[in-house]
């Protein structure tokens, strides 16, 4: 993900229970499509993003 735009986790929860329950997908994939609708290549990356924020304090 590029520059300075803090995650929208409300986005992404709803987005990825979207695609589970109405999509019929798994978590993990559907937390996958949620990532990448936000610009990450994966929710993997999304959560370590937050992660890294939450340590740091700051973006970037």
């Amino acid at each position: 993900m590029s520059g300075h735009i803090i995650p929208d986790i409300e986005a992404f929860e709803e987005r990825a229970a979207i695609a589970e329950y109405d999509g019929g997908l798994t978590r993990s994939r559907a937390e996958d499509i949620a990532a990448q609708a936000q610009g990450f290549p994966s929710a993997q990356a999304y959560w370590q993003w937050l992660a890294d924020y939450v340590l740091r304090r700051r973006i970037g």
